[in-house]
């Protein structure tokens, strides 16, 4: 599906289902067949997700974790068993607390028992990618169907006010028949896994840019000084990290076999700033009534803080800092 008509059909979407857009309505009309990330149309990609997040930070959540799998499973070269329109979570976090040990069968058959915390839509996916570890503490991905008798969706681990939607409860596994994909230290050690990083920031994006097109929409035909002036902050904000992302595309898709961890960082960081920038404006400049009134509105505020610490913080500065730093001279990203 082309760009346009990708834009076109998520727009009747949204304008059929309104605040009842679901991850299955994206994946029956095709909107996820998205260009993988790193062929020549990253930037492409990450529009539709800016779109989807615009629309329902908690949606993209989803949608973009069975984007991810999808990318996953193609790059690591794995077609495990699934139904055309399976829909698919990502669930790789790994908490100290939750962990999912992998037994092997048979070729690629292997056996899941433990606790997958922070997993996303868990009760309205069909199958996920599911991190886990073998008997070896090598780290390992696997490909797990949800509708069989060793998994159990609890309703543990969320309780957030913020992406309450995006249900990322606990799920358990015993000894759940599952597919191995790839081998040991692929998921982290793949070009993937940092271009896949980096198109967080563009559901970030679009949660931000809803938030400001709600503000600008609200601005009204006369506004004062003070209005105006906040809608100039979101200008700068976004206009920077929309100028950041596209910088990251381009970079990614020049180099599509690189690591990507210095650029998706940034992207990042720079993403999370804008995107703490327009919140703050747009709250000062719309006042308590949207926030009050405007369900859209109220979500979205209250969703894109929580959905912005899966940023690392000071940790992914400091990340970002040490690469700087490792050069022998300034870095030429800071020069024009």
């Amino acid at each position: 599906m082309s760009e346009p008509a990708l834009a076109d059909a998520l727009r009747q979407l949204q304008l059929r289902y309104g605040c009842d857009l679901a991850l299955k309505h994206l994946v029956d009309a095709g909107i996820d067949a998205l260009p993988k990330p790193g062929a020549g149309r990253t930037l492409a990609r990450w529009r539709v997700l800016a779109d989807v997040a615009a629309h329902d930070l908690s949606l993209v959540k989803l949608f973009e974790g069975h984007t991810d799998a999808l990318a996953i499973l193609a790059e690591l070269g794995a077609a495990p068993a699934a139904p055309a329109l399976a829909r698919w979570g990502t669930w790789c976090a790994e908490p100290p607390d939750a962990r999912v040990m992998l037994d092997a069968t048979e070729g690629h058959r292997v056996r899941l028992t433990g606790t997958k915390a922070w997993c996303s839509g868990a009760a309205s996916v069909t199958h996920a990618v599911v991190s886990c570890w073998n008997a070896a503490g090598e780290p390992c991905l696997a490909a797990v169907a949800m509708d069989q008798p060793g998994v159990r969706v609890t309703g543990n681990g969320w309780h957030a006010v913020g992406m309450a939607a995006s249900a990322s409860v606990d799920v358990r596994f015993d000894r759940a028949v599952a597919t191995q994909i790839g081998r040991p230290g692929d998921y982290v050690n793949r070009a993937g896994f940092w271009q896949g990083g980096a198109g967080i920031a563009a559901c970030w994006f679009g949660g931000a840019f809803g938030i400001a097109r709600a503000a600008h929409q609200r601005a009204g035909p006369a506004p004062d000084a003070h209005r105006l002036a906040h809608i100039g902050a979101i200008e700068v904000a976004l206009t920077a990290a929309a100028a950041q992302l596209r910088e990251a595309a381009a970079w990614i898709d020049r180099h599509p076999q690189d690591n990507a961890q210095r650029i998706a960082l940034r992207a990042r960081l720079a993403v999370e700033q804008a995107a703490n920038v327009v919140m703050h404006h747009a709250g000062r400049a719309v006042g308590a009534g949207p926030l009050c009134r405007d369900p859209h509105f109220a979500h979205a505020m209250a969703d894109l803080p929580v959905f912005l610490r899966q940023s690392h913080a000071e940790r992914d500065l400091a990340a970002l800092g040490q690469l700087a730093a490792n050069e022998k001279e300034e870095p030429s990203s800071w020069t024009l």
